[in-house]
């Protein structure tokens, strides 16, 4: 009786070695330190860094406040969603998104579809202190903030906790939060990050 010989599976660490880098999404509220925190990864990781709110004024040649403020928050989410799918087209890249992206069903899907998701986590008192120091956030100015910050993470925290990846913020240095992410991302990403340290 013929057998056939059933080609050998590969490592486990082979896979992950030969999988494409995806794109890596910081999600989160506003004050988790996305914009900081994600200029620093894309940096140590050598890859493309997008803001997605800047990346949204510049396509509507106006700043968030007046776009909440001339069109409402509806007509903002609605860039959002086609900035952020537009954006994930490139990759791999290292995308801070604004805090209620996430939230978007057909912008959740594109990330899980296109990207890797990472939640920064932040408790209440972190996040009413950074967003202290800006005053130009819409959503903030429809009550007091810290309540309004209270709600959002009501509503929104279930969501985020969908991401692929849970990383904890806090007051330390932002360079701190990158070290635990890339501590946390899968077998390529680490060598390149290693790759690019070495070659300081």
């Amino acid at each position: 009786m013929q057998t056939t010989e059933l080609p050998s599976t590969p490592e486990p660490a082979a896979l992950a070695e030969n999988v494409p880098l995806r794109s890596l999404v910081l999600v989160g509220l506003m004050g988790a330190g996305k914009s900081s925190v994600g200029k620093r990864l894309a940096m140590r990781l050598g890859l493309p860094f997008f803001d997605a709110d800047a990346e949204i004024e510049k396509a509507a040649g106006a700043s968030i406040p007046d776009i909440f403020a001339e069109h409402g928050e509806a007509a903002f989410r609605d860039g959002e969603r086609r900035v952020i799918a537009r954006l994930l087209e490139q990759s791999p890249i290292v995308l801070a998104t604004g805090g209620g992206a996430f939230m978007n069903d057909e912008t959740r899907a594109r990330i899980r579809e296109r990207g890797l998701s990472i939640w920064l986590k932040a408790e209440l008192d972190v996040l009413v202190k950074r967003c202290a120091r800006r005053g130009n956030r819409p959503l903030l100015q429809q009550g007091d903030p810290r309540s309004v910050l209270a709600r959002l993470m009501e509503q929104r925290y279930p969501v985020y906790a969908e991401s692929d990846l849970t990383v904890l913020t806090g007051d330390g240095p932002h360079e701190g939060v990158v070290e635990r992410i890339i501590a946390e991302l899968p077998p390529g990403y680490n060598a390149k990050a290693v790759a690019e340290t070495d070659g300081d």
